[in-house]
């Protein structure tokens, strides 16, 4: 098989961009190579800022010790909402690669809190998150223990002034109930945005970020770019959420931060703007998102 119809091998370089710009949400500990490649490789097309997200405790400790080596990663950290019944009932289907540890009930939940508030103080952290709810994964029996992490994560967020990271797959009306009854924090961002158009202008009226992904090129995923359409600018965020949702026409291949020109360019056309004018603006949303201090080029 040739490289190039190798499904397997990572896609292209795309054309670099004129305006660095950053990846608002990947997960370098998930993708081949170093950390020193993934950033020369994103470089190279003008993706200069990352922001690696933590979703268990060992994952979380190392994005908190990645961003404090590199100038250029920021770090969020939290218990993914899978993580969170895994951790108290042992559910084998929850996120954590530590699953031969078998759950410890609302005492161990308790711990790994305690955890994620230790490193949420860290200078280089920025985020609480990703959490939030997911009823993909996880049947009814692992709501209660996910609702209870997801609040806990919110109170760490305002009390450490981070930005809270939303994951949200399948439960839009539950995620939007908790962070009205909590309070959100001053910056949250909704990750991988997966609503529609009616909840981007609800997310819009609460000053909550919207975070595209590579998904919103996939053929059947009108709902995202007619929910792009109507988000106000200065509230979208680009990701890859690597190395998973890689952008058509490569979906199914190894996604990376590199790739954040494809999807990019693809927003500016759903929004019918220049790629100047859309990197621009998701350069200063970025560092407005994660209270960054200064250009996305460092």
């Amino acid at each position: 098989m040739k490289a190039k119809d190798d499904k397997t091998a990572p896609p292209p370089l795309p054309e670099p961009l004129r305006v660095a710009v950053a990846d608002a949400h990947t997960h370098l500990d998930m993708q081949a190579g170093t950390v020193d490649e993934a950033l020369a490789k994103a470089a190279s097309v003008g993706v200069t800022r990352l922001v690696q997200v933590g979703c268990d405790l060992a994952g979380s400790r190392w994005a908190a010790e990645t961003a404090a080596a590199y100038e250029h990663i920021h770090a969020t950290v939290a218990l993914h909402p899978n993580e969170a019944p895994r951790i108290v009932h042992g559910d084998p289907d929850g996120w954590s690669r530590q699953g031969d540890r078998p759950g410890g009930g609302e005492a161990a939940l308790d711990e790994a809190l305690a955890e994620i508030d230790r490193l949420a103080a860290l200078p280089q952290v920025v985020g609480v998150g990703e959490t939030g709810l997911d009823y993909f994964r996880t049947g009814p029996e692992g709501k209660g223990a996910q609702e209870r992490s997801f609040r806990a994560h919110i109170e760490i967020a305002k009390r450490h002034d981070r930005t809270l990271v939303i994951h949200d797959r399948e439960a839009h009306e539950d995620v939007l109930r908790v962070l009205k009854e909590e309070g959100a924090p001053e910056r949250t961002v909704f990750h991988c945005y997966s609503g529609d158009a009616e909840m981007a202008e609800i997310c819009a009226r609460e000053g909550y970020y919207l975070s595209f992904a590579g998904n919103v090129t996939f053929k059947n995923a009108q709902n995202l770019r007619d929910a792009l359409a109507v988000a106000p600018l200065d509230l979208v965020l680009v990701e890859t959420d690597a190395p998973f949702l890689t952008p058509a026409p490569y979906r199914g291949r190894p996604n990376a931060p590199y790739l954040i020109p494809v999807t990019l360019r693809a927003m500016a056309q759903v929004r019918d703007i220049a790629e100047e004018e859309m990197a621009e603006a998701l350069a200063r949303n970025t560092d407005r998102a994660f209270a960054l201090r200064g250009p996305a080029g460092g």
